[in-house]
C-alpha cells in the first residue's frame, strides 16, 4: 500500500485504530487495502474486509476513511460499501 506521508497525524491514527481491531493478524488487514490516499487530516483505503460473525461470512468491497483532529486524535471513522453487494457474498462457514 503506498502512502504519501506515512508519518501524517491522519495516517498514524487510522493505523492505531487498525492494529487494535487487528492485533491478532496485522499483516492479513494491511493486505486489503490497495489504495491510500491521504489529504490533510484525512486518508481514505479503498480494499476489501472480510466480516465473520454467527457463523457467516460476508466480503465488503469498500472505501474506508479516517479523520484526525490537529493533535492526531482520530475524529472520524467511516466505512462505505454496497450493501446489497456485501449481502449477496454471505456464505455460511
Amino acid at each position: 500500500m503506498a502512502v504519501t506521508n506515512p508519518q501524517a497525524p491522519v495516517h498514524l491514527a487510522g493505523k492505531r485504530s487498525r492494529e487494535t481491531a487487528i492485533a491478532h493478524d496485522k499483516q492479513a488487514w494491511l493486505d486489503n487495502f490497495v489504495e491510500t490516499y491521504q489529504c490533510g487530516n484525512e486518508e481514505a483505503n479503498v480494499g476489501t474486509i472480510v466480516i465473520r460473525s454467527a457463523g457467516y461470512e460476508v466480503t465488503a468491497e469498500g472505501v474506508f476513511t479516517y479523520r484526525v483532529n490537529d493533535d492526531g486524535k482520530l475524529v472520524a471513522l467511516r466505512a462505505y460499501w454496497e450493501l446489497d453487494r456485501a449481502t449477496a457474498s454471505a456464505r455460511k462457514i
